[in-house]
């Protein structure tokens, strides 16, 4: 039978099940990359597991997220990471080398290979050809350990794309097009393939954009075909023999298809506070722009950075405008010396930022008391930038920098525009901030792991209680995503630490969460969080469901959950449940008296729960649908239970 690229790759990948949509199958990850801010944690519970080195074909582990450093935490996290993969066989990627999925592509990626990542964004490598997924840290560390990973097997939607990009339209523009088709909402359990004739228009760090930000359509991951392109890319960067042809046979089946005329595509934006509320640029020229902030995972490439430094070549920057430049790796910032380009970014008055994620997670660059803030990056949540009142849009990188000159909304069409720029023959080649390539896979077993005063025990869940009798601690909307449960930016310095970093748990949402939680927690009382459509989308980070599980929140009743936050939730033993009926929604208040009598019954079972809620009388269904693994994880509390059970 005919197989679309996504079928090839899990089938040759298949450990369980078999390839029926919506059903559970496993697969072997060939690679994985952990990052400073999930990566700690992902190496606690791989120690935890006591295996002697790591079991995958490649490990790598990034420091890209907390570069910086006021007070001790995060130079000792930093110190912590490297000991453990110098012990344990994985590559360490040292502050400065650049961002996680800009480094893995350009370095190690490979097409028609597995990539698991404790990041959101790793479906970047889809652009290269991989299967790559983010996925919580735990899971992220069982693959470390030779364990496969569990995931619903994908329906695949086509995306089709003709024609050729016109000058000063991007791949940014491309994904925005597709977000506004299918939203942030509603494509759980879907992959997205990218083919057509227009495929071949696109070099790899554009179809890497645009698998980028796939994670925010919500999809598992995305992928394009490796062709003649991929292996140019590939043999720039030295790594030829690492190529291999893949596309999709003919006649190859498709739960549905989108098609996209690449040639009438125009300038979009991703309008506050949502990637999915997206407009034309034409509809917002002329207005006034605060802050301009070029980079992040999305848009940081040789390509993208090098079209911005020729479009300021020679001019200044609006004098109103605060303008910032992140490359995503040393490679890119090398060849942009060379060629003298950082030159052009400086001599227009651009601030150059360090090599990291930086003002994307909200570590540094915030905007000013509602300003607009025009950025490359891939999320424009309410209060992620550092400021809660600024109006963040997502543009392109061209739309970007016609902004930076004119202080404005503006079409990059109207300007003059450099002519496209292609891939060089060969990257510049530096590999010396990866360590211990040389032990990956082996490790060094005599090396000691260095444990700074913020590095904490893993916590571990207790067994599921026979009947849930708890507090409704909040409810709240929708599109709640990871950043509004676990906030980042300063805060992601105790990441791992989780007494200390559960204080800060929806501290945005109710500042008061913590107390009651833990008042809730310490009578007795289990904690159930209520919550509308699309919960828990955005980043990956597993301490969205570790820190409510350390103050004893049992259950999620939400009208909808995101695929990795359900995940995490279930890896530490908080039950994921959904409204039978939505509507149901609407008779919960936060501080309601809920029960739910033979818990661990309903999970044995069909997953079908009756909820009583005391405080005024009603009662309505909730349900949960689970594979057995997944019940065996939520009555033991939580993977590492498990685990330790075992």
């Amino acid at each position: 039978m005919p197989q679309n690229i996504v079928e090839k790759i899990l089938s040759a990948h298949l450990v369980e099940g078999e390839l029926v949509a919506g059903k559970e199958i496993a697969i072997r990850i060939d690679q994985t990359l952990t990052q400073d801010a999930t990566g700690t944690m992902a190496d606690l519970q791989f120690e935890s597991m006591g295996v002697p080195c790591v079991k995958t074909d490649l490990s790598v582990s990034y420091v890209d997220h907390n570069t910086i450093q006021v007070g001790f935490e995060n130079a000792d996290d930093h110190d912590y990471l490297e000991s453990v993969a110098r012990r344990y066989g994985e590559v360490f990627s040292r502050p400065g080398n650049g961002i996680c999925h800009q480094l893995h592509l350009e370095r190690f990626g490979k097409p028609g290979a597995t990539l698991l990542g404790s990041d959101s964004h790793t479906p970047t490598g889809g652009g290269i050809g991989m299967i790559a997924i983010g996925a919580g840290g735990i899971d992220v560390a069982v693959a470390m350990a030779g364990g496969p990973f569990y995931l619903a097997s994908p329906k695949v939607t086509r995306i089709w794309l003709e024609g050729r990009l016109p000058a000063g339209v991007s791949a940014k523009d491309v994904i925005l097009k597709v977000l506004s088709k299918y939203g942030t909402k509603g494509n759980v359990g879907k992959v997205f393939e990218y083919a057509g004739p227009g495929v071949a228009t696109l070099n790899v760090s554009a179809r890497a954009t645009i698998t980028n930000m796939g994670a925010e359509l919500g999809v598992t991951t995305s992928v394009f075909p490796s062709d003649e392109v991929t292996r140019a890319f590939l043999k720039a960067q030295g790594r030829e023999p690492d190529w291999q042809p893949l596309a999709a046979d003919e006649g190859a089946r498709y739960e549905e298809e989108f098609v996209v005329d690449l040639s009438s595509l125009e300038p979009l934006v991703a309008c506050p506070h949502s990637p999915g509320s997206v407009a034309p640029l034409s509809r917002f020229i002329g207005q006034k722009v605060n802050q301009v902030l070029i980079g992040s995972c999305t848009n940081s490439s040789y390509r993208d950075l090098k079209t911005v430094a020729l479009m300021l070549r020679g001019r200044k920057i609006a004098p109103h405008v605060e303008v910032g430049v992140a490359c995503g790796s040393r490679q890119v910032v090398e060849m942009l010396s060379r060629e003298g380009l950082l030159f052009d970014l400086i001599s227009a008055g651009v601030r150059l930022l360090e090599n990291a994620c930086g003002f994307c997670i909200g570590n540094h660059m915030s905007p000013g008391t509602e300003a607009v803030s025009l950025r490359t990056s891939n999320r424009n949540f309410e209060g992620r930038s550092g400021t809660q009142s600024a109006k963040v849009f997502l543009v392109s990188p061209e739309t970007a920098a016609a902004a930076a000159l004119t202080g404005a909304f503006t079409d990059p069409r109207t300007l003059d525009l450099p002519s496209q720029v292609e891939d060089p023959a060969a990257f510049e080649l530096d590999d010396s901030l990866f360590l211990y390539r040389e032990t990956a896979g082996v490790g060094d077993p005599s090396a000691q792991i260095v444990r700074g005063p913020n590095i904490g025990e893993v916590p571990r869940g207790v067994p599921l209680p026979e009947r849930l009798d708890g507090v409704a601690a909040i409810k709240v909307g929708d599109k709640i995503t990871t950043d509004h449960i676990m906030p980042a930016g300063q805060r992601l310095k105790y990441r791992s630490n989780i007494p200390q970093y559960a204080h800060y748990v929806f501290e945005h949402v109710d500042p008061e969460f913590y107390g009651k939680a833990s008042r809730n927690r310490d009578a007795g009382l289990h904690n159930v969080i209520v919550a509308g459509e699309s919960y828990g989308q955005g980043s990956s980070r597993e301490h969205a469901a570790m820190c409510p599980m350390y103050l004893g929140v049992k259950a999620v009743i939400a009208k909808g959950i995101e695929r990795i936050h359900r995940a995490n939730l279930i890896n530490f033993g908080i039950v994921p449940f959904v409204f039978c009926d939505p509507a149901d929604y609407d008779r919960i208040n936060a501080g309601d008296r809920l029960q739910i009598a033979g818990l661990r019954k309903v999970i044995e079972g069909d997953g079908t729960a009756v909820v009583e809620d005391l405080a005024n009388g009603v009662s309505f269904k909730v349900c949960v649908e689970l594979s057995a693994r997944q019940r065996t994880f939520l009555l033991n509390g939580g993977l590492l239970a498990t685990v330790a059970r075992r």
